[in-house]
């Protein structure tokens, strides 16, 4: 039987990441690169590619705009967009220093989900620019990712886009955390015998995260009555008069206060655990934000998904030395891990493949439900409630039921049968990352330097 990792060795594990991610980030200057992928049989084939041959699809296209999606690759191009003023859980670290992030975001959009994703950082936090900006790229891109942009204003930018933007626009701070999380939740609560209409539900941080987490919840037929929410200060309800007062600057804010803890329970993250059955936590980086003795005062079989980047609110084996039976966080050197990466690489998959207008809270319920099912398909566990990144067939199947959705709510500009999305996704996806493992095999992409 394998020895039981100590303390130390969990916190030396937990720092790796970090260590060499400052060694091969400037190894390699980036993560990303532009490579064709048409043939290029000799220097004559750029009289097609280029002129004058390419003036045929301009003309095409100034006939008939859809032809686009035909012509170039605007149907598998997604725009990463931030102006890195919630960048992880580093805050307002500025537009320079949120490259990073949307360079990953970018690699896992490729090698996830087929996806050619460009990462723009905006050097300006106008939510009205930013509004503007993302007008303008539209012509190049079949997609927008809204990404690290603050609270409250990434509501107003997202609400905006998704009404006048003629290409679907995401937050994927909102909807894809949202997606993941359900998913997780779905299964934890299987493994534990709890019903999702009867279970006392702790939120701590009310940023957009959690804030998209509680509307697909309450969508999907949890209780806003058996909800507690605490933000940096304090549980919501509607003594909040902090909150009504500012309920233009923060609209969600009071919305929840009305919605939510009809007993006006009051105090902080303590007063909100006692009870409850499930924590979902995206505050601020931890250790320490949540005590172990408060993980305590939960209920029996307590689900806890402590999501804070870059470390958690609580370690997970400290909670559950508390008592926790399930814990998740948003890391992947841990078990359970609830992120990003699992949902949106497939999502923007599906809704590139249908051609969709817009990416609605159903699609992002679709995709909880089947991540979730290719998880109990595979057999789930204390430790195994949510697909890993590694599960590759996870994302096909998890791009289809986003399509499908939204053929079925009249979202797509095209249809196809579940076998011929099935089969675009496969193909796009192995393609992905054939060519990845080619150009490492070939050393096109140098080994990575040993210690």
């Amino acid at each position: 039987m394998p020895q039981k990792a100590t303390k130390e060795e969990l916190l030396a594990k937990a720092r790796q990441p970090a260590e060499d991610a400052m060694k091969l980030h400037p190894f390699y200057r980036g993560k990303l690169q532009t490579i064709p992928k048409c043939c290029i049989r000799d220097f004559n084939d750029f009289a097609i590619w280029y002129s004058p041959g390419v003036a045929e699809p301009c003309r095409a296209i100034k006939a008939d705009r859809e032809k686009v999606y035909e012509f170039t690759n605007k149907w598998n191009t997604v725009a990463v967009v931030s102006d890195g003023t919630r960048v992880l859980g580093l805050g307002d670290i500025g537009p320079e220093a949120g490259m990073p992030v949307m360079e990953g975001k970018a690699l896992l959009f490729k090698y996830l989900g087929g996806v050619d994703a460009v990462p723009i950082c905006l050097d300006t936090k106008d939510p009205d620019e930013i509004i503007q900006v993302v007008k303008w790229l539209q012509p190049s891109f079949g997609g927008i990712n809204l990404e690290d942009i603050s609270n409250p204003k990434c509501f107003y930018i997202l609400d905006r886009l998704r009404a006048e933007a003629q290409i679907p626009v995401w937050h994927d701070d909102q909807q894809g955390t949202a997606a993941v999380t359900m998913a997780g939740l779905i299964n934890a609560l299987r493994i534990v015998g709890k019903k999702k209409e009867e279970v006392r539900v702790a939120v701590i941080g009310i940023g957009a995260a959690n804030v998209a987490i509680l509307r697909v919840m309450f969508s999907d037929g949890f209780k806003p009555a058996n909800t507690i929410v605490v933000d940096s200060k304090a549980i919501l309800h509607t003594g909040r008069t902090d909150l009504e007062e500012k309920q233009e600057e923060n609209p969600y804010k009071w919305d929840l206060c009305q919605r939510t803890n009809p007993d006006k329970i009051s105090g902080g993250i303590a007063e909100a655990l006692k009870g409850a059955d499930v924590c979902i936590s995206l505050s601020k980086s931890g250790p320490g934000v949540i005590l172990p003795e408060w993980v305590r005062s939960m209920a029996k079989e307590a689900i806890v998904f402590v999501c804070a980047n870059p470390i958690p609110e609580i370690w997970p084996w400290e909670a559950k030395e508390a008592g926790a039976r399930i814990v998740a966080t948003g890391r992947s050197d841990f078990p359970n891990q609830v992120n990003n990466s699992i949902g949106f690489p497939a999502i923007f998959r599906g809704t590139l493949d249908v051609k969709a207008r817009t990416i609605t809270d159903e699609m992002c319920i679709a995709a909880a439900y089947e991540l979730a099912k290719c998880a109990e398909d595979r057999g789930i566990d204390e430790d195994n409630i949510v697909p890993t990144m590694g599960e590759w067939e996870v994302f096909i199947r998890e791009a289809v039921a986003v399509g499908l959705k939204a053929i079925e709510q009249g979202v797509a500009r095209e249809k196809a049968s579940r076998e011929e999305l099935t089969r675009r996704a496969e193909t796009i996806i192995k393609s992905a990352r054939g060519a990845t493992a080619l150009l490492m095999k070939e050393g096109f992409i140098p080994p990575a330097p040993e210690d």
